[in-house]
């Protein structure tokens, strides 16, 4: 299962990171799948900054760069995936 995040405001090629506008609260380790007209990867989380600061979490409403794997464009949507544990049946 996926949620909305948020958007890819801007990408900056030469680092690598994307900023992002948030919907919804975001935090490192997260697993996010990126998703665009040309854009279609998922990946974890691991290095979020608001203005040059580490942060560990983000809230709605707030914008925040993340280091990607790929490269992303504008307008792309960016999902948490909600990651459920299998039960076993025994």
């Amino acid at each position: 299962m996926e949620v909305e995040v948020g958007r890819v405001l801007n990408y900056y090629s030469h680092l690598g990171v994307a900023a992002l506008s948030l919907v919804d609260s975001l935090k490192l380790g997260d697993r996010i799948h990126v998703f665009g007209h040309a854009t279609d990867f998922s990946q974890r989380v691991t290095s979020m900054e608001i203005e040059h600061h580490n942060v560990l979490w983000v809230k709605p409403g707030e914008n925040v760069a993340i280091k990607t794997n790929r490269p992303v464009h504008v307008h792309d949507i960016v999902y948490r995936v909600i990651e459920e544990e299998m039960e076993t049946i025994t």
